[in-house]
């Protein structure tokens, strides 16, 4: 099940909405989207799979010549504990000897991305890589609980601002642009190639 990246008892802090409003439903809601909306504009998701799943991988365009071996391309993992197989169908053979990629990246908060066969190769043609792991982050970037908060808040104000359009005596009507600077300097550094 898929979590939200941003605690709900702040988003109410900011809102001024108390947890027996009937608009915190409402709250939850814009939280949620927010949440969905950053995994969708990344290409990735931020929160962990509560147990293993295997993830079947074909090795053509996924694997990476590097000169200490080929790296196979995966989702990204926030694991510790990784199980590769190799094979297809029904055949399906253990795989040891694979280190992470990059080095250290679950102590210091990040996921692994790639997994590097030392002086080999994952195979060729049309071989498949079977990779059990716990996917996702290992724990959410501070700078994506800020984007969610601050999405969310954008949310929940556009009931205010019907058709995207907003406005002041001071400044008049002004329309709502699509996406949100702030919120974007802070996911920016997170999207996968290709998205966003």
């Amino acid at each position: 099940m898929a979590e939200d990246y941003a605690d709900i008892a702040t988003m109410r802090l900011m809102t001024k909405v108390e947890e027996d409003d009937p608009r915190h439903v409402l709250l939850q809601r814009a939280l949620t989207s927010a949440s969905r909306s950053i995994d969708k504009t990344c290409g990735r998701r931020f929160w962990l799979d509560p147990e293993p799943v295997a993830r079947t991988y074909r090795l053509a365009g996924r694997t990476v010549s590097e000169p200490d071996g080929d790296v196979l391309l995966v989702d990204d993992i926030g694991g510790p504990d990784i199980t590769v197989r190799t094979g297809s169908g029904d055949s399906w053979f253990p795989t040891t000897g694979h280190e992470t990629v990059p080095d250290n990246a679950l102590a210091v908060g990040r996921p692994v991305t790639g997994l590097l066969r030392p002086a080999g190769t994952w195979g060729y043609g049309r071989g498949r890589v079977q990779v059990t792991a716990r996917f996702g982050w290992p724990v959410v970037p501070d700078d994506i609980a800020q984007a969610a908060l601050i999405q969310a808040a954008r949310l929940w104000r556009r009931k205010d601002s019907p058709e995207g359009v907003t406005g002041s005596a001071e400044w008049g009507v002004v329309r709502l642009s699509r996406r949100d600077p702030d919120v974007w300097n802070l996911i920016e550094q997170y999207v996968l190639p290709g998205f966003g």
